[in-house]
């Protein structure tokens, strides 16, 4: 299983240090983690990127055409092996319909995402970073995208709530939610320790969960993760290259 996401507090400049640390790794010449090192190689990222883990600074790689990858034709992403297949389930979206994940995201790169709209941090950043990259690419490779947000906060995320947050960012993005049992299955096929409450007093509560994004290209696998840290310009660079080129490899 994947690491969960533990909320920390919000620290100035947190989202920097953590792209320093996903920079440095990305750096490496071949970026192609089995799965089974996945937990401490996300959790690094995830530290870093929510606890603001003090880090050496990197240049950033060449914004050229040529080479606007950590080397020229990779991906900014963090690739996995095994790929992860997308799950084979039909939840219901805000509007109360049912929504078949892979039926309804065929043909289409797919970023999956397991959140919540209370979230403090971690979830508000990944969705305005996608939003962002979704305004820099051509018109004709974001009709392409689907980007899907499961909320694993059952009971506040009411498909209202879920609609309002996310058209806070983008009015594409697709809210997603069903029963427990539902939403835990999903999790567990993406890799993911199933979600879980952390009281805060009062009645209130955080919710400790996966905070990373999954990448989905036509072929239904999910080649690389996003852990929080990436740009709109990294994003922005991966998903022009996955909808026009397929996957290609690192």
């Amino acid at each position: 299983m994947l690491p969960a996401y533990r909320a920390c507090p919000i620290r100035r400049g947190s989202p920097g240090r953590g792209r320093s640390t996903l920079r440095r790794l990305r750096g490496r010449p071949s970026w192609n983690w089995p799965a089974r090192l996945l937990p401490a190689v996300v959790a690094l990222s995830l530290i870093a990127a929510a606890c603001g883990s003090r880090v050496s600074p990197r240049t950033p790689p060449a914004t050229s055409s040529a080479a606007r990858g950590p080397e020229a034709g990779r991906y900014y992403g963090i690739q996995i092996t095994p790929p992860i297949a997308k799950p084979d389930v039909t939840l219901t979206d805000t509007t109360g319909a049912p929504f078949s994940l892979r039926q309804a995201t065929d043909g289409y790169v797919t970023l999956l995402y397991v959140g919540y709209t209370h979230c403090p941090d971690v979830c508000p950043l990944q969705m305005a970073t996608i939003a962002g990259a979704l305004k820099k690419v051509p018109p004709d490779v974001a009709a392409k995208i689907k980007v899907v947000f499961v909320t694993a906060d059952l009971e506040r995320d009411t498909p209202q709530r879920l609609r309002e947050w996310l058209d806070l960012f983008d009015r594409r993005f697709i809210g997603l939610a069903g029963r427990q049992a539902a939403i835990d299955a999903v999790q567990r096929a993406l890799g993911m320790a199933p979600a879980t409450k952390e009281p805060l007093g009062g009645g209130n509560y955080a919710v400790n969960h996966a905070a990373y994004v999954l990448a989905y290209t036509t072929d239904d696998l999910a080649h690389l993760i996003y852990p929080q840290g990436f740009t709109a310009d990294d994003w922005a660079h991966d998903l022009e290259k996955l909808v026009r080129q397929g996957w290609t490899g690192g």
